[in-house]
């Protein structure tokens, strides 16, 4: 049987408790300061003793091929000032499609990139090459980051990544 009065919720956290302030808070019935309700901003919950550390922060994803290719239709279709309505009608592709490509939403086949590419006066080898140029970029940024980060590493050695800058498609 149940102590708990008809008309109240009982509330059961997900995250444990923070230990309550030495004065204010709710159940003081004095707003705490730097709270969300003070106009302050919000502190972040305090980890309990024992508990594991946070997380470390998530590397950077390499971008997917997909992303890459898109950004390259929708660079190369804003510098010749052109719509998504008209490249799509050249490329006979719908335009919410080529609007999901552009955006990296969609795996497009190869007849379908050539068929953009064409509408953008492109052919399929410059499309995948400037999205393979995008790939190294991104691949150097996260390299020299990587080694501004590990300043105990040895220096001299080639790093692992560098005999990997390259993409090789092959027809």
């Amino acid at each position: 049987m149940s102590t708990q009065a008809p008309n109240e919720a009982r509330v059961i956290p997900l995250r444990p408790q923070a230990s309550p302030p030495a004065s204010g808070g709710p159940a003081s019935g004095v707003p705490a300061s730097g709270g969300p309700a003070s106009g302050g901003p919000a502190r972040p919950p305090l980890r309990p003793a024992g508990a594991p550390p946070a997380p470390a922060p998530e590397p950077a994803r390499e971008p997917l091929w997909r992303d890459l290719v898109g950004g390259v239709l929708r660079r190369e279709r804003l510098a010749q000032e052109r719509t998504l309505k008209d490249v799509a009608e050249a490329a006979r592709i719908s335009m919410p499609y080529l609007s999901e490509l552009e955006r990296g939403r969609k795996e497009a086949s190869s007849e379908v990139l050539a068929a953009a590419a064409r509408a953008l006066g492109l052919g399929l080898g410059d499309l995948l090459s400037l999205a393979q140029d995008d790939l190294a970029r991104h691949t150097a940024r996260r390299r020299v980051a990587r080694a501004s980060s590990v300043s105990t590493a040895v220096r001299g050695r080639p790093s692992s990544t560098a005999q990997n800058d390259g993409l090789c498609l092959v027809a």
